[in-house]
C-alpha cells in the first residue's frame, strides 16, 4: 500500500492527540489555530478512514496485568492463520509477523499468572504447527505505552506545551511503586468503550457504567491521575511514510541497561523499549523512513550507545494488530468480540 499523504495539519492534529488524547475539539482548535469545524473535519476523515485511533487501555503493572513479550515460532504455511487468531484475543497486543514470515511478535497483557500461564504452557503449545514459544516478561519500559512516540516533531514547542495534561509526579523509566490501583466493574465497563474510542463522549461512558454523566466524568479524571488509564494514539507508521518497521533484541552490559534503555527510549525512531528478561535484556521497536534510513539508525544511532554488547535485527513483515486495534490492508480496524 503507497503511505497516504497527510498534509502538515493532519500531522499537527495527529502529535496533538499524542499529547493528550481527550482535548477537546475546541482546545485542539485553540491550539493548531484553525476553526472548531476544521478540525472535527480532519480528525472524523482520519478516524473514519481507519488512519487514526484514540484509544484509552489500563496502565498494565499499575492495575495488575501481566505483561510479556512472546516470540512464536510457526511452520510457514500456518503462521498468518495463528497470528490472527491471537490478534483476536482482547488479551493480546502488538502482533507482528516477522523473520521469513515464521516468527510472531506479540505482547501479553493477562488478567492473572493463571491466564497468563494458561496460554504459555497449554493453549500455545497444543496448537498445530507451532514449533516454539519464548516469553520475555516486561521488567521496566522506557517509552511506549503513556510515555508517548517523539516521532512527530510539527508543533511548536508552545503548542505542544499547551496541551499537556496532568501527570503522575515520577520519573520517565522510574520504578512505580503506589499500591496496586483494584479496577471495579464500574471502571472495567469504562475501559471496555475507551478501548474501542478513546474519546468516547461522556453520555457514552454513563450508558456504559450505568452513572451518570458527571460521576463518569470524574470517574475517568481519577483514573488518570492514579495511573490506572492511558490514552493511546493508535496509527500504521506506513500512512506516516516510515516504511522500515523493526523489531530489535538487544544484549547489554546489566550495569548499563537503565541508561541503554533510558537513550534508545529519547530517540525518535523508537516508538516502545522495555527491559525484558532473557539472554536479550532490552527489547525495542524501531521505525525508518526506509531501509537506508534503519541502515544509519542501527550504525551511527545505536552503534554509539555504550554497553551494547550483542543486537539481533527482526524486521516486520506484517503488522496484523497495534495495541488495540486489528490491521487491515493498512486501516485500522475494531477487533470482533472475543470467542
Amino acid at each position: 500500500m503507497n503511505p497516504v499523504e497527510l498534509d502538515t495539519l493532519d500531522q499537527a492534529l495527529i502529535q496533538a492527540l499524542m499529547i493528550d488524547g481527550r482535548a477537546s475539539f475546541s482546545r485542539l482548535s485553540d491550539v493548531l489555530e484553525v476553526s472548531d469545524q476544521t478540525v472535527v473535519r480532519r480528525y472524523r476523515r482520519l478516524r473514519g478512514s481507519g488512519l487514526l485511533r484514540v484509544v484509552g487501555l489500563p496502565m498494565g503493572r499499575r492495575v495488575g496485568l501481566f505483561e510479556s513479550w512472546l516470540r512464536v515460532q510457526c511452520a510457514p504455511d500456518a503462521s498468518l492463520a495463528v497470528a490472527e487468531a491471537l490478534a483476536r484475543r482482547p488479551d493480546i497486543a502488538w502482533v507482528n509477523l516477522g523473520s521469513g514470515g515464521t516468527d510472531i511478535h506479540c505482547m501479553t497483557k493477562a488478567r492473572n499468572r493463571e491466564d497468563r500461564d494458561a496460554l504459555l504452557l497449554d493453549k500455545l503449545p497444543r496448537t498445530r504447527r507451532v514449533t516454539g514459544v519464548t516469553a520475555h516478561t516486561i521488567l521496566r519500559m522506557f517509552t511506549g505505552g503513556p510515555e508517548r512516540w517523539f516521532g512527530l516533531d510539527v508543533l511548536r514547542p508552545d503548542q505542544a506545551a499547551a496541551l499537556e495534561p496532568p501527570r503522575p509526579a515520577q520519573a520517565k523509566g522510574a520504578a512505580d511503586t503506589r499500591p496496586r490501583y483494584e479496577l471495579d466493574d464500574t471502571e472495567l465497563a469504562m475501559l471496555a468503550v475507551l478501548g474501542q474510542d478513546g474519546r468516547a463522549g461522556y453520555p457514552e461512558l454513563a450508558r456504559a457504567t450505568g452513572l451518570s454523566e458527571s460521576t463518569a466524568r470524574r470517574r475517568l479524571d481519577r483514573l488518570r491521575e492514579q495511573g490506572a488509564l492511558y490514552l493511546d494514539v493508535e496509527i500504521v507508521p506506513r500512512t506516516l511514510g516510515y516504511e522500515a518497521e523493526t523489531a530489535l533484541m538487544l544484549t547489554v552490559d546489566p550495569a548499563l541497561l537503565a541508561q541503554v534503555g533510558a537513550a534508545l527510549g529519547s530517540h525518535p525512531e523508537v516508538p516502545f523499549a522495555a527491559a525484558v528478561t532473557g539472554a536479550a535484556n532490552l527489547l525495542a521497536v524501531v521505525v525508518c523512513r526506509d531501509t537506508d534510513a534503519l541502515y544509519t539508525y542501527l550504525t551511527e544511532r545505536i552503534g554509539a550507545v555504550p554497553g551494547i554488547r550483542q543486537m539481533e535485527v527482526i524486521p516486520t513483515l506484517k503488522n496484523v494488530k497495534r495495541a488495540g486495534m486489528l490491521v487491515e490492508d493498512g486501516r485500522l480496524v475494531d477487533p470482533p468480540p472475543a470467542p
